[in-house]
C-alpha cells in the first residue's frame, strides 16, 4: 500500500477486497479483486462514485467498464462453475472466463434476469485521441474509424434510419480489444451523447422495437483481448462472427452488373430494357447481367409482370440471353393493400406480420402509411410460399436470379408478433428473410444482414447519394466497405457507380469517374448511370477501368476462396497488414485488396492529387512500375488526373 493509506483486507473464497482511504478519513473506494482458476486473469471491482470493474492480466489493466445503473453492497461470490457473481438484490452479474492463453483472453459478462422497467448500462471509454475503433453499424454518414459516431439511447437493430442495413453488435479497437453483444440482449447504445462523451455504453431495455412482454430481459456480452486488432478480429471470426461457406458467382465479379434503377427509376418497360441492353452492346461493354428494377409488377407484391409494360416477358428474357445477358429482377418482401388478390390470400393464410392488436398495416417507400404489409419470414410456410412464387418467375419468365431489397426490422408493424425465440425479436425477421432468399444461389444480392456471415452471397451497400462527402457520398462507399468486411461480410457489392442520382442530382462526369476508380479493387462493378451519358473520354476511361477490374478477377476469386477457408476480409482497412501502425489505424480513404494491393482513389471534388500513406513493405507504383517505395512512408501530392487511379502492388506479387 502507498504511505498514508489504510488497508482493511480479507481473503474469502479466493477473493480479496479492501477499503482505501486517507488516514483519519472514512473509506472512499472499496476494491475487490478475484482471480479465475488456473489463470493469471483477474477482475477487479471498484466501488466509488460509480461501480466499475477492470479486467486485468497479472497486474496490467486490459479494460475498465463502468456499471452506470448498478448499485450494490454485496460481495462477489464464487460459483461452482468457476465464475463469479455480483448481486444487487434483483439481478446478478456473472463474470466467466471463456478462454485465456498467450494469444487471447476472453471474458463473458452475463445478466440473465434484467427486471422489466430497469435499464442497466455498462460503459467503456473510447480513449479518443489514443485508440481507434472499427466495426459497428452501416451508416448514412459513415465515419471511419467509428469513434466519431454519435448515438443517444439508440436501438441497435437493422433499420431504415441511417441506412443501417448491417448492424452486427461488434466493436473492435486498434489496441486489440473487442466487444460483442449477444443477440438475445435488447440492446440500446449511447456513444458520445450528452453525459457519455468519449464513451460507448450498452444497455438492455425491454422496450420497442424489442419484445416488451417478457418478464425480464437478458444482458450478455463478450470482451476479448489480444496483442493487436488483427489477432483479436480473427478470434472473433472463429468464435462469434463466423465465415462464409461458399462464395458468389465469378461472372458477377469479372463483368459489370447493369441496373435500370438509377438511370430509369420506375420508368421500366420492355422497350426501355431492350434499348438499355443495346446501348451497352453498342458502346462495347461486357456484362454479368441486366437487372430489371422497380415497377415491373402488376402491383407491389404480386410477383407477376405488368402486361402493359412487359407484354411477353419470356420473349424479352430469351432475346436478352441471345445477346449475352443474364437477367435478374428486383424483389422486395412487401404486399401493398391495393394488390388485393394476393394481399387477401396472404392475409387468409396468416402469412403477414401482425402487431399484437392483429393489424398488418405498415409502410415502406412505395406505399402510404398503413397501406402495405410485410411477409412473415419467421414462418416456414411463408418461406416456402415466397420461394415457390419466385421459382415460377424463373421457370416461366426466364429470370436467372434476384436482387433482394429491404429486409431491415423497421419495416414490420410496430410491436410485431414474430415466431421463434422472443428474446431475438425483432432480429429474426431480418435473419430469416435473408436466409430464405439466399437459397436462390450465387447470383443473389441482399442489402440487409443479421448473423448471416456464413451465406455465400453478395451483400449490397445501401443506396448512396451522388455526393462526394460524408453525407452518404463517395467517401462513405469506402468506409461502408470497410465496416462490412470488419463485421464478417467480405462479399460486398458496392452501390451504383456515381450514386443513385436522388433529388434530381445525377453524378457529374468527375464524380462518375472517381466513383468507378474507387470500385476497381472492390469485388464487383455495378452501373446504372452510364459512361455514354457524358462523352467519349468518359467511355474510354471507363473501359480502361472496367478492364482493369476484370484483369484482377482471378485474384479476387482467390480472396473469396480464402475468406471461406479462414474468414479473412477481402477488402480490409490499411492497418490489416501492419496492425500496430498508428498512422494506418486512422486511414479512411485507402483500402486493401487482399494483402498485396493498396487502393488510394481520389475522393475529393476537384482534386488532381492526393497524399497517400504506404505501410510497412515494398510497394510498386501501379501507374509506374519503375517506382518502388519502402514503407512506412507518406507520398505527398501524388499526381492523379481524372484518368488516374492511384494504387500500389506489393513487390513480388503477380496475377498469374
Amino acid at each position: 500500500m502507498q504511505p498514508g493509506v489504510t488497508s482493511a483486507a480479507l481473503i474469502l473464497a479466493g477473493v480479496a477486497f479492501c477499503c482505501l482511504g486517507q488516514i483519519g478519513q472514512s473509506c472512499s473506494t472499496i476494491e475487490q479483486r478475484f482471480k479465475f482458476n488456473n489463470s493469471d486473469i483477474y477482475v477487479r471491482l471498484r466501488r466509488g462514485e460509480k461501480l466499475q470493474y477492470e479486467v486485468m492480466k497479472s497486474s496490467t489493466t486490459l479494460q475498465t467498464v463502468t456499471l452506470d445503473n448498478f448499485v450494490t453492497s454485496s460481495n462477489l461470490e464464487a460459483t461452482t462453475t468457476g465464475s463469479y457473481k455480483l448481486t444487487d438484490g434483483t439481478t446478478s452479474i456473472e463474470f466467466s472466463l471463456v478462454k485465456s492463453n498467450s494469444t487471447i483472453t476472453h471474458i463473458r459478462v452475463t445478466r440473465d434476469q434484467v427486471v422489466k422497467g430497469t435499464q442497466p448500462k455498462d460503459c467503456i471509454s473510447l480513449n479518443i485521441g489514443r485508440t481507434h475503433w472499427y466495426g459497428g453499424a452501416e451508416q448514412k454518414e459513415h465515419y471511419w474509424p467509428v469513434e466519431r459516431q454519435k448515438y443517444s439511447n439508440f436501438s441497435y437493430v437493422p433499420k431504415e434510419l441511417g441506412n443501417m442495413g448491417v448492424a452486427e453488435r461488434y466493436w473492435l479497437s486498434s489496441d486489440g480489444f473487442f466487444l460483442y453483444v449477444n443477440n438475445t440482449t435488447p440492446l440500446f447504445i449511447d456513444q458520445n451523447s450528452v453525459g457519455y462523451e468519449g464513451k460507448l455504453c450498452m444497455s438492455a431495455l425491454s422496450e420497442l422495437p424489442y419484445e416488451t412482454r417478457v418478464t425480464s430481459a437478458k444482458f450478455s456480452y463478450e470482451l476479448a483481448f489480444a496483442k493487436n486488432a488483427k489477432v483479436a478480429h480473427m478470434y472473433a471470426v472463429q468464435t462469434l462472427l463466423g465465415k462464409p461457406t461458399g462464395y458468389p458467382d465469378e461472372r458477377m465479379v469479372q463483368y459489370p452488373v447493369w441496373s435500370t434503377w438509377a438511370l430509369y427509376k420506375a420508368e421500366v418497360t420492355d422497350e426501355v430494357v431492350r434499348d438499355f441492353a443495346q446501348q451497352i452492346i453498342d458502346n462495347g461493354f461486357e456484362n454479368s447481367q441486366l437487372e430489371i428494377d422497380d415497377d415491373w409488377e402488376d402491383c407491389y407484391g404480386a410477383l407477376t409482370f405488368r402486361a402493359n409494360k412487359f407484354p411477353d416477358t419470356k420473349k424479352l428474357t430469351d432475346d436478352l440471353k441471345a445477346l449475352g445477358f443474364r437477367v435478374t429482377l428486383w424483389i422486395h418482401p412487401f404486399i401493398n393493400n391495393n394488390c388485393t388478390a394476393i394481399y387477401e390470400t396472404a392475409k387468409e393464410l396468416g402469412y403477414l406480420v401482425l402487431d399484437h392488436d392483429g393489424s398488418a398495416d405498415t409502410q415502406w417507400w412505395n406505399s402510404q402509411p398503413k397501406d402495405a404489409a410485410y411477409l412473415d419470414f419467421t414462418k416456414t410456410a411463408v418461406q416456402d410460399w415466397f420461394t415457390t412464387r419466385l421459382t415460377r418467375l424463373q421457370t416461366e419468365d426466364g429470370i436467372d436470379s434476384f436482387k433482394f431489397d429491404a429486409g431491415e426490422t423497421s419495416w414490420v408493424p410496430t410491436d410485431p408478433v414474430l415466431q421463434g425465440d422472443e428474446y431475438l425479436t425483432p432480429l429474426q425477421i431480418t435473419t430469416d428473410y435473408v436466409r430464405t432468399v439466399a437459397k436462390f444461389g450465387s447470383m443473389v444480392e441482399v442489402r440487409s444482414a443479421q448473423n448471416t456471415q456464413d451465406l455465400p452471397i453478395f451483400v449490397r451497400i445501401v443506396d448512396k447519394d451522388s455526393e462526394w462527402g460524408w453525407n452518404n457520398g463517395l467517401v462513405t462507399l469506402i468506409t461502408s466497405l470497410l465496416q462490412m468486411n470488419m463485421n464478417g461480410y467480405p462479399f460486398v457489392l458496392p452501390d451504383m457507380i456515381g450514386g443513385n442520382g436522388y433529388n434530381e442530382k445525377p453524378p457529374t462526369k468527375e464524380l462518375f469517374l472517381r466513383w468507378l476508380q474507387a470500385n476497381v479493387f472492390m469485388p464487383s462493378l455495378q452501373f446504372s448511370f452510364v459512361p455514354w451519358n457524358f462523352d467519349n473520354e468518359t467511355i474510354e476511361i471507363s473501359k480502361t477501368f472496367t478492364q482493369m477490374h476484370s484483369d484482377y478477377t482471378p485474384y479476387i476469386m482467390k480472396l473469396f476462396e480464402r475468406a471461406t477457408a479462414t474468414g479473412e476480409p477481402v477488402n480490409a482497412p490499411l492497418w490489416w497488414i501492419s496492425p500496430t501502425d498508428a498512422v494506418a489505424q486512422g486511414i479512411y480513404d485507402e483500402f486493401l485488396l487482399g494483402d498485396d494491393i493498396i487502393a488510394a482513389p481520389v475522393v475529393t471534388e476537384g482534386a488532381t492529387n492526393r497524399d497517400i500513406y504506404l505501410p510497412e513493405g515494398q510497394w510498386t507504383d501501379g501507374n509506374n512500375s519503375s517506382l518502388v517505395y519502402t514503407g512506412p512512408v507518406w507520398l505527398m501530392e501524388y499526381e492523379a488526373p481524372l484518368n488516374t487511379l492511384p494504387y500500389f502492388v506489393r513487390v513480388g506479387f503477380t496475377l498469374a
